[in-house]
This record gives C-alpha cells, sequence and structure tokens, in this order.
C-alpha cells in the first residue's frame, strides 16, 4: 500500500535547514590571478566586509564556456591537477578527447604549474565518455558511472569537458540535460566544472548561446572566454598592439553562490600552455597606452 502524500512535506521553514546548509568557502581553481576574483561579505563589527573566497565556491557548480580555442579545457585541467596535487580526489569525465590523449594534455599541465605526477596520478580518475557510445549518448549510463566513481574513490570534484558533447545531437534537450547533471552533482556533494562549446560569437562575452538555450541559467556561475582579433585601425588604436594580434577576454558572468568581480579581465594562454589572469581591460588599455 502506497504511503499518502502530503502538501505538508513539500514545505520546510528555514531553521530546519541551517544544520544542512553548507560552508561558503573557496576552492582553488588552478589559474593564476582567477581565485581573488570571487568574494563573500563577512559581519566585521556591524559593518559589511568583502573577503576573498579564495577559489570556485564549494559545491557550486560552474560552467566554463566561450568559442573554439578560448582556453576552456586548459581552466578545466588546470583546476583538475591543482585540486589532485592537494590530495583531493577528482573524477574528469571526458567527452571529447580519448582518455590516452587526456592524460597526455593532463601531463603538461603538471609540468607547465611545476607539479610532480606523483602527486597528481593517484588522485586523478577519469571516466571515457569520448570513446564510449553508449556513455557519451545515454545520460542515465553516464550518471550510473559516476556515482559508481563518486563512492568509490571518495571524489571531491567532479570536470565534464564538455557538457555540450552530450547533447550535441539533441540540442532540444539541452536544459534537461544539464539540469539533470547538476542535480545529480548537488545530490553527490561535488564541486563541479562544466565546459560547454559556444555555438555563435553573437554576445561574446555572456552566456547567450552557451552550449543550449538558457543553460547558464541552471548552473551556479558562468565563466565566458573570448579572444578579439585586432583587425582594425580603432583596436589597433585602443589596445595598442598590431593588427593581427589576439587580446584574451574573460569574465564571471554571473555566481549566485558568491559574489565576485563583475569587469572583464584581460588573459593569456601562457608559451607553456596555462590560462593566466592578467589585469582589468581598462587597466589594460590604460597601461598599453602610455
Amino acid at each position: 500500500m502506497s504511503r499518502e502524500y502530503t502538501h505538508k512535506e513539500e514545505v520546510t521553514r528555514l531553521s530546519d535547514l541551517k544544520a544542512y546548509t553548507p560552508k561558503l568557502f573557496g576552492i582553488p581553481t588552478g589559474v593564476e590571478g582567477l581565485d581573488e576574483l570571487f568574494y563573500k561579505i563577512e559581519i566585521v563589527d556591524g559593518k559589511p566586509i568583502k573577503k576573498s573566497l579564495g577559489g570556485y565556491p564549494y559545491l557550486g557548480i560552474i560552467n566554463i564556456t566561450g568559442i573554439a580555442d578560448t582556453g576552456k579545457s586548459l581552466m578545466a585541467e588546470q583546476f583538475a591537477v591543482k585540486q589532485a596535487s592537494m590530495g583531493y580526489r577528482v573524477l574528469f569525465v571526458t567527452v571529447e578527447t580519448p582518455r590516452e590523449f587526456l592524460v597526455q594534455s593532463l601531463q603538461s599541465r603538471a609540468s607547465a604549474m611545476a607539479i610532480s605526477l606523483d602527486k597528481v596520478e593517484d588522485n586523478l580518475f577519469i571516466i571515457d565518455a569520448a570513446s564510449r557510445t553508449k556513455l557519451r549518448e545515454d545520460p542515465d549510463a553516464l550518471l550510473d558511472t559516476m556515482a559508481y566513481a563518486i563512492k568509490e574513490y571518495d571524489i571531491k570534484s567532479v570536470v565534464i569537458d564538455s557538457i555540450t558533447g552530450l547533447y550535441e545531437a539533441k540540442e532540444v534537450m539541452a536544459r534537461s540535460i544539464v539540469r539533470k547533471f547538476y542535480n545529480f552533482l548537488k545530490k553527490w556533494h561535488q564541486t563541479g566544472l562544466l565546459v560547454s562549446q559556444k555555438r555563435s560569437a553573437s554576445e561574446e562575452l555572456t552566456a547567450e548561446a552557451a552550449g543550449g538555450y538558457g543553460v547558464a541559467h541552471i548552473v551556479d556561475g558562468t565563466i565566458v572566454l573570448y579572444k578579439k582579433l585586432v583587425m582594425s585601425k580603432y583596436d589597433m588604436n585602443l589596445f595598442n598592439i598590431p593588427i593581427g594580434s589576439v587580446v584574451r577576454l574573460m569574465r564571471i558572468d554571473g555566481c549566485r553562490v558568491t559574489g565576485h568581480d563583475t569587469r572583464t579581465y584581460v588573459f593569456e594562454i601562457t608559451d607553456t600552455g596555462l590560462v593566466k589572469i592578467l589585469s582589468p581591460l581598462e587597466d589594460f588599455i590604460k597601461g598599453r597606452g602610455k
């Protein structure tokens, strides 16, 4: 006999939830200059004080989006390597790159970050949905595999690169699929990074067209990456760099979990393949004009 449903079950008093509310602190991103762009507000002597969070918000689900070749996967790999080097176990779900090639990339990232591979390899776990069609095309099969890994290996953070690859032939289902993975990561108390590919370059520094209509509204926060090719005299004079050069821009396009810097930042991809945040765009332009 089924239990009788009551509306009372669906209503919870705020005071009853306090014991289940997670603490707010930062999870180091592995990207130089990014940790400081998230902050929290604390009351000191009766006044609100802004304090650096020190990374992505704990248990937050962050979407990193942009057009091709903007550094999305590099940021995801830097996070995975950084967390693994600190002794925290990370699950990396690769949807685009077969695992043996992902390993090469992770090794390169660790070397560039001056992190010994010995500190990383036992704490990084990979699910290869790029090579396994069943995992890539059946969300429930992939979620079951992720649940096994999280439980079996005490995973603390999950990276999915890319979430877009899980619905590339069925974009109409983008929101429902992303919500399913979002709810899963919340249920399993994971800090998560979801990489998504923008399908257009319109509104470059917003989450518009970020891997499906309205996906950015589901996740806790979105980081938008963009590369601007300098092809006009105006841009050449504005940035004070030659025509044909590339300016890389980054903006945190909202985060409902914690406070964040809202300015547009200039970043670079170093010769060793690391994303590095440089300065606010306004400061970069002033500095170039000197």
